[in-house]
């Protein structure tokens, strides 16, 4: 234990590599935060749409991770992790320029594959990024590391939280009138409310895209070290090694439980809100929440990197994911703000979840890692398919958010986190899993 706090979690030598590439992680939290609003904006916008038609804007995004991150290790194995990167950044910056001709056309499926573009762009970078800093330092300091990374991936999402607040919620006409105003204005009005909006929408994507394209620049002229393995196996090999690893193969099913969880979080705290407002005559803002969430979410990823000096990180994954699980107990069980509170609290202790669980899943691997790292960015399309099924669960009694009750007290928007409670822990139950195995060697 003493070799480990001694050891430093990024050497001086490999510093200035170190940051150049944990920018990513910041890039892809702007992405991620300013799409997740965009569900509630979308269905303001274009009220014929359902809820579950309005989530397909997180299927969209999260399924690029699915459909492109094999084909981003393919890739990287082949070439290197700098052209992953290179190849990553220009899907990304094609995908947000996408949203100038979908507002133009006004077409709702136009959006949704632009999203889906940006994401084939981020699984280059998820895939590459995340193994590459696990790479850079001491094997037994790994997964501190790549907490350490990713705590500027909550930074990245506040600055999309805010954007999408202050650029688009705040600033899309439909969002001033009441369902019943809304649909009594003329064909011609909602037309002219309409292309302002989709407008709206498309400006930070296209504003994203120009900054990825100045990032890409900067990296084209940065040397980037190449990681060195122990053994260069075969693809069959790697695939084999993958399949027989209980470990592994544990943690992409609790990553993709893990972001299912994440997704569903910060994604329908805006229905939660709206239902509040509504049924105790309060004038919130979700978004606030939102924020306060994240601020949560970036310091328990701070905190849970020091922590994890002391403890084991499989045994702090574990007490994290119950006690995540917990919380969202309380957001279906409490009524009123209380409940609100207790979603808000959840996003503590998701924090560390997904470098852990990333960190710990691919621990002790050599070559197979870039493979290993693919299945792990994959399970991101919890994000895909978990929204849908609690927008489902909305959808039950009709359009609204409270149509219908459970046990006679929680509206359905309230009983829809039972989905993140059970996904939080599954994550808890890995990390218990994984305590025991260390246990066993």
């Amino acid at each position: 234990m003493t070799n480990l706090k001694s050891t430093p979690i990024v050497s001086k030598k490999l510093l200035f590599p170190f940051i150049i590439i944990t920018s990513l992680f910041a890039l892809w939290g702007i992405a991620n935060d300013l799409t997740n609003p965009m569900v509630s904006a979308f269905k303001k916008v274009m009220p014929e749409l359902s809820n579950l038609q309005a989530s397909l804007v997180q299927s969209a995004f999260y399924f690029g991770y699915f459909f492109m991150a094999l084909p981003a290790a393919l890739f990287i194995r082949k070439f290197s992790y700098k052209s992953g990167i290179i190849l990553g950044l220009t899907l990304y910056a094609i995908g947000a320029f996408m949203f100038y001709p979908a507002a133009a056309f006004e077409n709702f499926n136009f959006f949704l594959i632009s999203l889906w573009v940006i994401t084939c762009g981020l699984s280059f970078l998820e895939t590459t990024a995340n193994p590459l800093i696990l790479s850079l330092g001491d094997k037994r300091t790994a997964t501190q590391r790549l907490n350490l990374a990713q705590a500027f991936n909550p930074v990245g999402s506040l600055t999309g939280m805010i954007i999408a607040q202050v650029f688009v919620i705040g600033a899309i006409q439909s969002d001033n009138y009441t369902t019943e105003a809304y649909a009594a204005l003329s064909s011609d009005e909602l037309a002219v409310i309409r292309e302002n909006d989709l407008g709206v929408i498309s400006v930070p994507y296209i504003s994203l895209g120009v900054l990825v394209l100045a990032i890409m620049a900067i990296i084209i002229f940065t040397k980037i070290p190449k990681t060195i393995h122990d053994d260069k196996i075969s693809l069959s090999a790697s695939f084999s090694k993958l399949f027989k690893n209980k470990n592994y193969l544990g943690g992409v099913v609790a990553q993709a439980a893990c972001v299912g969880s994440q997704i569903m979080c910060w994604t329908f705290i805006f229905q939660y809100v709206d239902n509040l407002n509504e049924t105790h005559d309060l004038n919130i803002t979700a978004t606030n929440f939102n924020i306060a969430a994240m601020i949560l979410f970036l310091s328990g990823r701070w905190i849970g990197t020091g922590i994890m000096r002391r403890v084991n990180p499989s045994k702090v994954l574990a007490v994290f994911g119950f006690s995540g699980a917990i919380c969202a107990l309380g957001a279906v069980l409490l009524p009123g703000i209380p409940g609100l509170i207790s979603l808000v609290a959840i996003s503590i202790f998701m924090s560390i979840m997904f470098p852990t669980i990333y960190g710990i899943a691919l621990k002790d691997m050599g070559d197979e890692a870039k493979i290993g790292s693919a299945g792990l960015v994959m399970a991101i399309v919890g994000g895909a398919f978990m929204p849908p099924i609690q927008a489902a669960i909305l959808d039950m009694g009709g359009d609204g958010f409270n149509d219908i009750t459970f046990l006679g007290y929680i509206p359905e928007v309230n009983f829809s986190f039972i989905l993140p409670m059970l996904c939080l822990s599954v994550v808890g139950f890995y990390g218990y899993k994984t305590i025991q195995r260390l246990k066993s060697e």
